[in-house]
């Protein structure tokens, strides 16, 4: 059997110029062992951006060959049994996401800190005993995960000013034997887990660090039994302003003045950062995404073979904390969504976005295709008609605006109607009832209509072009959605001023009367499958959203 039968998602992967694969579970397992890992024809895949391979006990190696995969930013090897990495890893430079967590690692390639891009580390539950030195050069981390392994020691460098974006720091359940009172230099650290570990002291030079909100030092023997019980039941604050005045003590029992200068210098410069931080925390807008995994009944949308010479590629996802209620938020939404479609969507002929109430709609659905007289939908504003009424319909209003307006060429309006023209059958979304939700790329149904009280919608972008186009498209909605939100938020309207009749208002301290004032949008993965259940692609993934908008944060 060839690597072609035996490993069909690489083959789907060639055929269909893919982004993204995933191979995971028992049965990528069982044909890892037979071949004695990975297929050669995985390295080939040059296209590829984000690659996951987790959940295989008979992967313990991963070949060289890697060094071919150029373009990918995120390499996920989780829960597997690797015992070694190469060290041309560090030749691939695209790559910001390096997940190597819960495998037999006793130690990591240098080539690692040749990873530029680098913003995520997690080699967590591994046995490595010690971190390369020159993590220094990867001066784009923000996270570093290194939990419960058998480290006894930081590499120097690793506590250095050049690693000015490094925000959360793990190193828990490790033999760590000493923090470095160089530790201050981190001036972006806002978390700080050194739980369980062998450290008998806290450098006061902590206290500097300018953004630090969080730390845990629980389950370390310190030699201050003042400060051990502190840090098992106080607040990150009450410790940092006690080592700060053990650090003024201390100065005043040695009569050090340069240290006394620099710390006041140190001083400065924190509270100028803070300040800074302050003003950036108010500007930001924030978006957590749920792994599919946290959802106990996870959306998922099947794509039919059939849509393959119709309309091929679609993402979807959920969002939650979405505020349609307040004033004019609908409108504001739906102007810029008609927005979108009218720019980035070239008029719905390079991709379309559907809108639902995802509590009206029935999972788990189906991306299929279905002739012209037997698609029925309750299109936006209409009565049940086929997509032959429907196009009929569309087609004369079309004529009559250009009529209207007196012009030769044809409007947006038509532009997108003769996408579907000489097809035999329509794409289509459809529900566990059988419902026709959405006929892209023309309309979406009036039964899942989104409404100022929905309070969680379900967004899917279909396009001919490409797959990566759908996820620009929806990269630039949610940043669009999360910028109306932090909008509505900072500006009070009164429910209902855009005309919407939402119901009998509610008493005050009724169930839902409350003011929405956070403006986080929930943004929860769904995964898109194939008719056999392989992922075609899951939406966000780590590669997505990633986009540099400086008052936008991407929480995982």
């Amino acid at each position: 059997m060839t690597d072609t039968e035996k490993w069909p998602e690489i083959e789907r992967a060639v055929t269909e110029k893919r982004r993204e694969l995933v191979l995971q579970g028992s049965g990528v397992d069982k044909r890892i062992s037979s071949c004695g890992g990975l297929p050669s024809s995985l390295y080939s895949l040059q296209l590829l951006n984000y690659l996951e391979v987790s959940q295989c006990p008979s992967l313990t190696e991963i070949h060289g060959e890697i060094q071919h995969l150029t373009n990918l930013q995120s390499l996920v090897l989780c829960r597997n049994k690797l015992t070694s990495i190469p060290d041309v890893l560090g030749t691939l430079k695209s790559l910001k996401v390096l997940d190597l967590s819960v495998n037999n690692l006793k130690g990591l390639p240098q080539g690692i800190t040749q990873l530029k891009e680098l913003n995520t580390l997690n080699v967590s539950c591994n046995c490595l005993e010690a971190l390369p030195d020159g993590l220094s050069q990867c001066t784009k981390l923000s996270t570093i995960n290194v939990s419960k392994n058998q480290i006894t020691a930081f590499p120097p460098d690793l506590f250095s000013e050049r690693l000015d974006l490094l925000s959360t720091l793990v190193a828990s359940d490790n033999s760590v034997q000493e923090l470095s009172g160089e530790i201050y230099k981190l001036s972006a650290l806002k978390v700080l887990d050194v739980s369980n570990n062998k450290l008998s002291e806290i450098p006061a030079d902590l206290s500097d660090c300018p953004k630090l909100k969080e730390i845990n030092f629980k389950g370390n023997k310190l030699s201050d039994k003042r400060l051990e019980k502190m840090v098992n039941g106080c607040q990150t604050k009450s410790i940092l302003e006690y080592l700060r005045g053990r650090g003024r003590g201390r100065q005043g029992a040695e009569g050090d003045d340069a240290d006394k200068k620099k710390r006041q210098q140190r001083k400065k410069k924190g509270k100028a950062v803070e300040e800074k931080d302050e003003v950036e925390e108010l500007n930001k807008m924030v978006v957590r995404v749920l792994h599919v995994s946290e959802a106990p009944a996870a959306l998922t949308v099947t794509v039919s073979a059939e849509v393959k010479d119709v309309r091929p590629y679609l993402v979807c996802c959920l969002v939650r904390g979405m505020n349609l209620k307040p004033g004019n938020a609908l409108k504001r939404f739906l102007m810029a969504q008609t927005k979108l479609h009218d720019d980035l969507c070239g008029r719905r002929t390079i991709a379309t976005i559907a809108t639902h109430d995802a509590q009206l709609v029935k999972g788990p659905l189906v991306y299929d295709v279905r002739p012209p007289t037997r698609l029925k939908i309750v299109p936006l504003g209409r009565r049940e008609m086929t997509a032959v009424e429907l196009i009929r319909q569309l087609h004369l209003e079309a004529d009559e605006l250009r009529k209207q307006k007196k012009r030769q060429n044809v409007t947006g309006l038509h532009k997108y109607l003769q996408l579907l023209e000489g097809k035999s059958v329509y794409p289509c979304l459809v529900d566990a009832g059988g419902d026709v939700i959405s006929f892209p790329p023309i309309t979406n149904s009036e039964k899942t209509k989104i409404k100022k009280t929905t309070k969680e919608l379900l967004i899917e972008v279909t396009s001919s072009a490409s797959l990566q186009t759908c996820k620009d498209v929806m990269d630039a909605l949610i940043v669009k959605m999360a910028e109306l939100n932090k909008f509505t938020a900072e500006h009070q309207e009164e429910a209902g001023s855009d005309g919407e009749d939402d119901g009998a208002p509610q008493p005050p301290g009724a169930v839902g009367s409350e003011t929405e004032t956070s403006s986080q949008l929930i943004v929860q993965q769904v995964r898109t499958v194939d008719q056999d259940g392989n992922l075609k692609v899951v939406y966000p993934s780590k590669t997505d959203l990633s986009k540099e908008i400086s008052n936008l944060t991407v929480i995982w």
